[in-house]
């Protein structure tokens, strides 16, 4: 029989003066033995798991058993059974860009803000959304588009996501991550629409007490009763914000801004980059009041999916999620004097017409 060397190493031992134990991952070189483990002293309840496809077996061994192991010709690993855990939700970089997370710190997640989303519906039991979701209408009267909870095109979900996706260990993070999201479905399941659509949107939204208007969406043609409905909701109280297009060139001087963004009484949004540089996609225009986040966004996509998605579109909700975080913060203010707080406090990137007032910025805002 061969002789079995077991090397002389210091015991551990717990508060009760018994010898630590831990779980080992024990791997064989070549077929198992398991018979080895008896000459260590392991007894078949040490045994927790063995392993079908290689000749690994998960022990429960003494520091010393482990160390033994280890030094054995027939063993080709030993390892502590190490700890893991999900890696939990990231934070796409707009939200820090725009100060959202440092709003966070502060207290402020835009809880008790209504926003309304005007696209292309919200799926609603997305696993990073279905707790903000809290009601929604759609404008369509065919079935494939009645339910504003379907969102077959998916842009309304990954906006809505960026407003407000839940603070939890999975997912995304969204800029208000408690404010409260409604569905106004005014585009179809295609992500096509009409003016009357998305006056009909905005009508609801006055009728349903919402705090902030989000409009990810837009035309080349003005209308001057898509004009008269934004004008009404401004009038009511309502801060209506919308994307100011993807009709940028690279010399970025045209007037390109499309409409609703192109109304005084709505706030039209540009994009930036990380490096705050304008994608060249970015509408220009002096209609531009503000910029935010819009290249590479990551958000939720419908069946707990996500995506990283570039154009104004993105850029809107940014906006959007921070005045509700604002509105949390100063509920007394006006919609009136929220937009020119979001003027005052955004950060200067330079030319108006491709950046208006600048970058906006929760905290600055917050403590302007």
């Amino acid at each position: 029989m061969a002789l079995i060397l077991i090397p002389s190493i210091a015991f551990a031992y717990d508060g009760n003066g018994k010898e630590q134990r831990s779980d080992y991952l024990v791997m064989f070189d070549g077929p198992a033995n398991k018979g080895l483990f008896k000459a260590f002293g392991v007894q078949d309840q040490d045994i927790i798991h063995e392993y079908d496809l290689l000749d690994v077996v998960q022990l429960n061994l003494t520091t010393n058993q482990a160390t033994a192991l280890k030094n054995h010709p027939q063993i080709k690993f030993v390892e502590e059974n190490a700890e893991v855990s999900a890696y939990g939700q990231a934070v796409p970089w707009g939200v820090p860009h725009v100060q959202g997370t440092a709003g966070h710190d502060l207290g402020f997640t835009g809880n008790g803000v209504k926003v309304a989303i005007l696209d292309t519906g919200i799926d609603n039991t997305h696993e990073d959304l279905a707790a903000n979701v809290k009601g929604g209408h759609s404008v369509f009267t065919d079935a494939a588009n009645l339910d504003p909870f379907y969102d077959e095109d998916g842009h309304g979900t990954h906006v809505a996501g960026t407003v407000a996706a839940i603070n939890n260990d999975l997912g995304v993070l969204g800029v208000a991550h408690q404010a409260d999201l409604y569905a106004v479905k005014v585009l179809n399941n295609s992500g096509s629409g009409s003016y009357a659509g998305i006056a009909a949107g905005i009508e609801w939204a006055i009728q349903n007490d919402m705090d902030i208007v989000n409009m990810s969406l837009g035309g080349s043609q003005s209308s001057a009763i898509l004009k008269e409905f934004c004008d009404l909701a401004y009038a009511e109280g309502l801060l209506v914000v919308a994307a100011a297009g993807n009709e940028g060139n690279r010399g970025g001087n045209n007037d390109t801004v499309g409409y609703p963004a192109k109304y005084d009484s709505v706030i039209a949004v540009a994009a930036v980059d990380q490096n705050n540089n304008r994608p060249t996609f970015s509408s220009t225009g002096p209609a531009v009041e503000l910029a935010a986040p819009g290249a590479n966004i990551l958000s939720t996509t419908p069946n707990n999916r996500y995506a990283a998605y570039n154009g104004t579109s993105m850029a809107s909700p940014h906006v959007a999620g921070v005045a509700a975080q604002i509105l949390e913060a100063k509920p007394t203010l006006s919609n009136v004097e929220v937009r020119e707080l979001l003027r005052l406090s955004a950060k200067d990137l330079g030319n108006s017409r491709q950046f208006g007032y600048g970058l906006v910025q929760t905290v600055d805002a917050i403590q302007y």
